[in-house]
């Protein structure tokens, strides 16, 4: 059982008196605190605070962080309140332990509610002190230490928990030693069987490669020593039992096919050491050279730093090396956390730190740009999966994008700017879509139109978590803008906003609950508001008669009017048929024809239904549905192709069914005309050719 005398044996390494008086301080608090209190595995509740504080120290965490260690389940567990721990501790060691604490004592709809806003909150806490999720990790690997004594059902569930969210953030901050074994624990509590037969088959492996590995490190060793190498190490290490499952599951490998279930580490002094080690591994041994990886040159996302190469070794059997410096090292095993625990000003481990807080930042983008707390909590997962791809500016920067981004997400990752205004662009110097997945070691330009605006069908295929965010942000503004500029244009329909003064400002902001007139525009354009009945309470405030009734002066429509007018895909308006609009809450206008049959549920709803007209001078191009009889011919949808272009309209669709023994198909065409003019001219031009029997709007 853990003693504080031995914390503090340990803390004496390297922290002094008073430091060491505040944690035994601290200490006592929670031992009072937690009087009474035992752990499932009937220890003494105040085991687990001490233990969280052991893993720290071995991290060399500051005096705060291990105080806040030994309270960190005071607030939740025990009577004692933030507001005590703050007059006994201070502000900034309540915020820690609050941030800490789960959220059990509100209220949520569901278990994955709770559960999301708990890491939310503890996610956004680390973004303002990486200090969090550094104590939060280690009291969730003691807990998992103990996992043995709970109930399967609680096993299994914490092991995924753990497995979704807090080893892959362990990964992407680069704290792999916490990461392999939050990895290990999982994955023995979630499938004790496969882990065993696995455990059984790798010991196995492992006995008859025992001399092999004996032999490459003594011959390595000779060699370092006849360079005069000097301050170097060789280890070699299993690979994870997690690890190894994953790769055989995904992969569909059995483990003969694994290479990389042992690998040899080699820490030399420095970069230059590392590619001299590089040069005696690969004179020594045979390399597979598809699997050689320079993560120096190019380190990883969380900062990763190593070379990695895959040699054959005696009797071909194949065995993984990393060389890395003793800095790289202790990067690699602890990543974030080597801040506090290695205190030489390297700049790998400053990078680590830098990279670390971009990440935070995203995650503030992210909370910033979502409805929900699934939906943050969704987004996050996606950014901590991190498989790498590497593509070059034009200027031969290096730019790290997740495995699966498109130009877009290149875009965007380069500057705000450049993605928000990107129209086309350059792969290695071929025009390339802007959906198009980019592949490592690609030349990528980006062409931009200070007119160019984000697209909301670039969410549809970009995968970067920046990426959308940004262009979530601008469809947030514009709609907003948009919504405004409709609302107004429809409670102008109904009224003369030439009467509108202060004084009915005033009483529209007492009304509606509202700061400005625009807020109020807003909301009748978004359909949260109706307009109609705005209009009925303002024709009474006024004294002024000159008032339009409901619906005598149609609004007329653009077709620019942005994202809060949409055309319904069921009738498909274009410009020249006679038009009506549908109000929704949250959805803004639809637009539909008169005769469409789906409106017919909002004839009788003053609220919901406005009549609308279409405006003069219109340019754009309004998508159509024709269905095309013909009979099966050699080069029939040639003949149509060439047709409908001919009459200056594009095809946006076409799709085929064959009826009457595959006599005759019907042709469903999407088409992009300009008003219903030009729809009628196309029609005729189908209708002269030969084999075509019939042509009639969808």
């Amino acid at each position: 059982m853990p003693t504080f005398n031995k914390l503090k044996t340990e803390l004496a390494s390297y922290l002094d008196k008073l430091q060491i008086k505040e944690i035994e301080k601290a200490y006592n608090f929670a031992k009072v605190a937690h009087e009474g209190q035992k752990r499932i595995t009937g220890e003494p509740y105040i085991t687990h605070p001490l233990e969280v504080c052991f893993i720290l120290s071995d991290l060399r965490l500051d005096t705060q962080s291990l105080v806040v260690a030994l309270l960190h389940d005071v607030i939740e567990d025990t009577p004692f309140t933030k507001q005590e721990i703050t007059k006994e501790f201070g502000g900034q060691v309540s915020y820690l332990v609050d941030s800490v604490s789960k959220l059990d004592k509100l209220s949520f709809n569901s278990l994955a509610e709770a559960q999301a806003e708990n890491y939310r909150k503890m996610l956004l806490a680390m973004v303002k002190d990486v200090r969090v999720i550094i104590i939060k990790m280690a009291d969730r690997l003691h807990n998992m230490r103990t996992l043995y004594v709970m109930s399967q059902e609680k096993r299994k569930r914490i092991a995924k928990e753990t497995l979704d969210i807090y080893a892959p953030i362990a990964n992407r901050l680069g704290m792999h030693s916490f990461k392999e074994e939050l990895e290990y624990l999982s994955f023995i509590n979630l499938y004790p069987v496969r882990a065993k037969i696995l455990r059984s088959a790798l010991d196995k492996r492992l006995g008859s490669q025992k001399s092999a590995i004996k032999k490459i490190k003594k011959e390595l060793d000779k060699k370092f020593q006849s360079l005069k190498i000097k301050d170097y190490k060789i280890d070699w290490r299993e690979k994870n039992l997690y690890s190894i499952y994953k790769k055989m599951k995904t992969k569909r490998m059995s483990l003969d096919d694994i290479t990389d279930v042992i690998a040899f580490r080699i820490e030399v002094a420095d970069i230059d050491t590392c590619y001299r080690a590089l040069g005696v591994a690969h004179n020594l041994y045979k390399p597979l050279l598809s699997k050689f990886k320079d993560y120096i040159a190019i380190p990883k996302v969380n900062n990763y730093q190593s070379l990695h190469t895959i040699l054959l070794g005696p009797s071909g059997v194949p065995i993984e090396c990393q060389i890395r410096t003793k800095e790289m090292h202790y990067l690699a095993e602890h990543g974030i956390a080597a801040h506090w625990l290695y205190k030489h000003p390297d700049a790998s481990i400053s990078n680590a730190y830098i990279r670390a807080r971009e990440w935070f930042n995203s995650l503030e983008d992210m909370q910033n740009n979502v409805t929900s707390t699934l939906e943050f909590i969704e987004s996050v997962k996606i950014d901590l999966f991190p498989e790498e791809v590497y593509v070059f500016t034009p200027k031969g920067d290096i730019i790290k994008l997740l495995k699966g981004s498109t130009v877009i997400d290149f875009a965007y990752e380069v500057h705000t700017d450049v993605g928000n205004t990107c129209v086309t662009s350059k792969v290695d110097k071929k025009i390339a879509p802007l959906s198009m997945e980019l592949k490592s070691g690609q030349r990528v330009e980006i062409i931009t139109s200070k007119k160019a605006r984000p697209n909301p069908a670039w969410l549809h295929f970009v995968i970067t978590s920046k990426a959308k965010n940004r262009i979530k942000h601008y469809i947030k503004d514009k709609k907003k803008i948009d919504a405004e500029k409709l609302g107004k244009r429809l409670l102008g329909s109904l009224i003369n906003l030439k009467l509108i003064d202060n004084n009915l400002i005033d009483k529209l902001k007492k009304e509606y609950h509202i700061e400005t007139i625009n807020e109020l525009y807003h909301d009748l354009g978004y359909g949260n508001r109706l307009v109609n009945l705005v209009a009925k309470y303002m024709k009474g405030q006024l004294e002024n008669s000159d008032y339009v009734e409901s619906n005598l002066k149609p609004v007329s429509i653009k077709g620019t009017e942005g994202l809060v007018v949409h055309f319904a895909e069921c009738c498909m308006p274009i410009p020249g048929d006679p038009i009506v609009g549908i109000i929704l809450k949250n959805q803004g206008v639809t637009i539909h024809t008169e005769q469409c049959s789906k409106i017919n549920k909002y004839r009788d709803s003053y609220a919901s239904f406005l009549h609308l007209n279409w405006a003069g001078n219109i340019t754009r191009e309004f998508s159509v549905k024709v269905n095309i009889e013909v009979e099966n011919k050699k080069g029939m949808l040639a003949q149509l192709a060439t047709a409908i272009t001919e009459e200056n309209a594009n095809i946006e669709n076409i799709t085929t069914k064959d009826f009457d023994a595959k006599k005759y198909s019907l042709i469903i065409a999407t088409l992009g005309v300009s008003d219903i003019k030009h729809l009628n001219q196309v029609i005729k031009k189908l209708l002269k050719l030969q084999n075509v029997s019939s042509v009639v709007r969808g």
